[in-house]
């Protein structure tokens, strides 16, 4: 519980009152490495924070091939969050790529926190803000720069994306075959 408060505490001061009720909401949820959380067609329930591990978001297409367009690290939020916020079923699905801990509020608890505490909705805004910064970062740089320039944004935004995580699914969500990207590490050393 102190990393999630310390994470909330990096956006604003959270009063004792208000952090006793938001953490009764929170429940603690683990998971073996490739299980999947939330899967395609579910409707997204919970927001969660990652205590522990990694979380990958991904659009399965083959036993073989997906389409990876996002991670979660330690001290980071993930959700189905466009499934969360419309309450419809996921187009994607949430897997695990560590073990992994989450500690996660419900769709209902989260309403009840943002009417029954001060610094709900504040909190609410600004993790959406900052979740929103990250995705359009993101299709800007696929719009806009070259896979080895994608490659290279990595080690500054991302470190640990690319020591922690499978090439292929760095390939994927970069926007190129594991063969290109091999190419591309190849010229940068």
């Amino acid at each position: 519980m102190k990393k999630i408060r310390s994470y909330i505490e990096t956006i604003t001061e959270v009063n004792d009152k208000d952090w006793a009720f938001f953490s009764s909401k929170l429940q603690k949820k683990s998971f073996q490495k490739k299980k999947i959380i939330t899967d395609i067609g579910q409707i997204e329930n919970h927001i969660s924070f990652v205590e522990k591990g990694i979380v990958r978001q991904l659009i399965p297409k083959t036993e073989e091939e997906d389409i990876t367009f996002g991670f979660s690290f330690e001290n980071e939020f993930i959700s189905a969050y466009d499934s969360f916020l419309t309450q419809t079923p996921s187009q994607y699905q949430l897997e695990t790529l560590a073990e992994t801990t989450l500690l996660s509020i419900s769709f209902s608890d989260l309403q009840e926190v943002y009417q029954h505490t001060q610094i709900g909705n504040l909190i609410g805004r600004l993790v959406a803000e900052r979740l929103f910064i990250l995705k359009s970062n993101r299709a800007y740089s696929l719009l806009n720069d070259s896979a080895e320039q994608r490659y290279l944004n990595l080690f500054t935004e991302r470190p640990n994306l690319i020591k922690e995580i499978p090439l292929k699914y760095i390939a994927s969500y970069i926007g190129v075959t594991p063969q290109s990207l091999s190419r591309i590490r190849k010229q940068i050393t």
